[in-house]
């Protein structure tokens, strides 16, 4: 399986495709090919594919457990670096959505155009408190912490309690971007939501959407917030991402 040094990180990564960089950026609570799952064979036949697994996360190593979204950016700008991708095509999920705002905020010249699932692009709280560890104890939620101890082993070394706790920590404090440093946002843009989606409520979507000039979103019908995936509408989300980006070749 393929690993990069970048900085003090060992990144697992899968790739595949040919054609121009599209880096897939995973939610919480996952890494790079799981959450896109639908999405391989699709955009694989068009594009060279890079999943990625976040600091912290997944199969990707390193001695410190901490993480934050602006420093998944910026490991993210050094693995393309590693990679020799001048430029790529982002599209993130979630948590990933959040840092491919930053990546667009701050290393405008390394991307290509930028697609988000399931983020207003501003900071929300609600619900970081169910995720922390003491309250999955709490409630039962056993299921769920075996999937993070086995889906994230590598990252967290076995202590999936720090794990959670970082990613509530995170959910709690990011994205951590003002109004001005959206509207700087100069690639081409694709917001998407699912119409049920909580974190992410058309109204905010029109508000992110009306602040970086030019973007477009899209809402899923009947979406959740994780309408690209398998039982949602994958092939819906995936047609209209290959849309935008057929219309946006460098």
């Amino acid at each position: 399986m393929p690993y990069i040094q970048v900085k003090d990180l060992e990144i697992f990564y899968e790739k595949m495709g040919v054609g121009e960089a599209v880096i897939f950026l995973h939610s919480g609570y996952s890494r790079g090919i799981l959450a896109f799952a639908s999405q391989i064979l699709d955009f694989q036949k068009y594009y060279t594919c890079y999943f990625p697994d976040f600091r912290g996360h997944g199969r990707t190593r390193c001695e410190s457990l901490e993480w934050s979204s602006p420093q998944l950016a910026d490991d993210i700008v050094k693995y393309m670096d590693e990679m020799n991708v001048a430029k790529a095509h982002l599209i993130g999920y979630s948590l990933g959505a959040n840092v491919g705002l930053y990546i667009a905020v701050h290393h405008q010249d390394r991307v290509a155009s930028l697609t988000t699932i399931g983020t207003s692009g501003f900071c929300d709280p609600t619900g970081a408190e169910e995720f922390e560890p003491e309250w999955l104890v709490h409630t039962g939620q056993q299921d769920f912490i075996n999937q993070m101890i086995e889906r994230h082993e590598e990252a967290h070394r076995g202590n999936w309690q720090e794990y959670m706790r970082q990613s509530a920590l995170d959910w709690r404090m990011y994205p951590q971007l003002s109004e001005e440093q959206l509207s700087r946002i100069s690639c081409p843009v694709l917001l998407i939501a699912g119409e049920h989606d909580t974190f992410a409520l058309e109204d905010k979507l029109k508000r992110l959407s009306f602040l970086i000039n030019g973007s477009d979103y899209l809402i899923v019908p009947g979406g959740s917030h994780r309408p690209h995936m398998l039982r949602e509408s994958p092939i819906f989300v995936n047609d209209s991402i290959l849309a935008f980006l057929a219309s946006k070749q460098t």
